[in-house]
């Protein structure tokens, strides 16, 4: 049986981080994903680490904004160590609207921000939304450039993104399969459901097939995969049906 990883960043507007950990460890979740805010300092982190410890969870995968990985790469570094942390990953390009010379030189900042942390052993990665997947005036997609300016890097492939972006999530993931660690696992409500959650949907209850996309993965180097809902209504009813749900495909 898969063991399912939860973002914590579905959590943010809910109870204490203690809380939030107790509940996903009595679900079933043996991993979580760490975002930036957690990490906001020395005592933050160590708090972290304890309260997975006591909830017998690991986080072998971590969100860590772009230009803290740039400008504090040592600190990251730490970061990842304390918690166990296998692979960092940037979770947005900076700016939401950047025009083909800022693709160009972001992934040319992402590249040399990747050096320090794989030195350190740890693994690089990129996780997209919509627009890395649409035209930019590249001649590529901004995945596509992301992705072969940074050859070591690995993708953890937002698969409802995907979606959004106009694209089939199982055409990218077969594109990328040797360089997928993780993916996350993520649903789109029927059209005109779920407006109050930005259009979202608890795993297993939208319109994904998740079936054959996690068919698909298991053809791949993914090891992690990672529930995640952008803006629940409740967290709990989120985390509790969607592995339910993941357990049956």
């Amino acid at each position: 049986m898969t063991d399912f990883s939860y973002q914590l960043y579905s959590s943010r507007n809910f109870g204490p981080l203690a809380e939030t950990l107790k509940m996903v460890s009595e679900l079933g979740y043996a991993q979580v994903e760490g975002y930036g805010g957690l990490y906001a300092d020395d005592t933050a982190v160590e708090v972290l680490k304890g309260h997975l410890a006591e909830n017998g969870l690991s986080m072998p995968t971590g969100h860590v904004g772009f230009e803290m990985t740039r400008d504090m790469p040592q600190k990251v570094i730490e970061i990842a160590n304390a918690v166990g942390m296998k692979a960092v990953i940037a979770p947005i390009a900076p700016g939401l609207d950047l025009d083909a010379d800022g693709w160009r030189a972001f992934v040319k900042e992402f590249a040399e921000a990747s050096k320090p942390i794989l030195d350190a052993g740890l693994m690089y990665g990129f996780h997209n939304h919509h627009f890395e997947f649409m035209d930019k005036g590249l001649g590529v997609k901004p995945i596509e450039l992301i992705m072969d300016g940074c050859p070591e890097a690995v993708l953890e492939l937002d698969v409802a993104w995907v979606d959004r972006g106009g694209e089939d999530p199982i055409k990218w993931i077969a594109h990328y399969a040797d360089r997928l660690i993780a993916a996350h696992v993520k649903d789109i409500a029927p059209e005109g459901e779920c407006a109050d959650e930005d259009g979202w949907a608890d795993v297993g209850h939208g319109r994904m097939d998740w079936a054959a996309i996690m068919g698909a993965l298991g053809q791949t180097n993914a090891k992690y995969f990672v529930m995640e809902h952008d803006n629940p209504s409740d967290d709990r009813r989120f985390a509790s049906r969607s592995i339910a749900a993941a357990r049956s495909f």
